[in-house]
């Protein structure tokens, strides 16, 4: 039975070719893990020994659940993205423009993610954590370590490919249908 969010992040998997259904079926299993509550610690795969362990476990699944979330939110715009725009794309105009602001929503939703990841590396991030480290989950914490020294910023690659997007958009609106 599916109840807790550890039970909800084991049925996200990434395909080696990812189609948008893929993607979307992933959103749909990290949101419910979201959703849910934390399952007893005795259950989780590694040993939890202290209180302070499991209050750090809890935010880092929380912000490695929405970085995946941005990550799958990328993949599924990248899919709907028209990269460069050519004076030849007009009579497909309208089309392009539904692919492209589908993928402008999807940037605009791993935005929202980012907020939220930042939200719980702080808390991951705070003095009383300085000297526990979860081994077990070394790859979390290389990505909290990672968000702290500004080595992974989502903010930043969304930001530009939302620009990048809304300049496409804007060409493509302009452009009449002659060919």
């Amino acid at each position: 039975m599916v109840k807790f969010k550890e039970d909800w992040y084991k049925l996200y998997h990434v395909h080696y070719q990812q189609y948008p259904d893929d993607c979307m079926e992933n959103i749909y299993w990290l949101e419910q893990a979201v959703k849910a509550d934390f399952c007893n610690p005795q259950f989780l795969d590694f040993t939890v020994t202290s209180e302070k362990q499991w209050e750090k476990y809890r935010y880092l699944f929380m912000m490695h659940v929405n970085l995946k979330l941005i990550e799958q939110h990328l993949r599924l715009g990248r899919t709907y993205d028209k990269k460069c725009i050519y004076f030849y794309d007009s009579p497909w105009k309208d089309e392009y423009l539904r692919n492209m602001n589908k993928a402008l929503s999807c940037y605009k939703a791993g935005l929202y993610y980012w907020q939220e990841v930042k939200v719980w590396a702080e808390k991951a991030n705070a003095p009383s954590f300085y000297f526990l480290t979860i081994t077990e989950k070394q790859a979390w914490e290389d990505e909290r370590e990672r968000i702290y020294t500004g080595d992974l910023n989502y903010e930043n690659m969304l930001k530009r490919e939302i620009s990048r997007l809304e300049k496409n958009i804007a060409q493509l609106e302009e452009m009449s249908e002659k060919y």
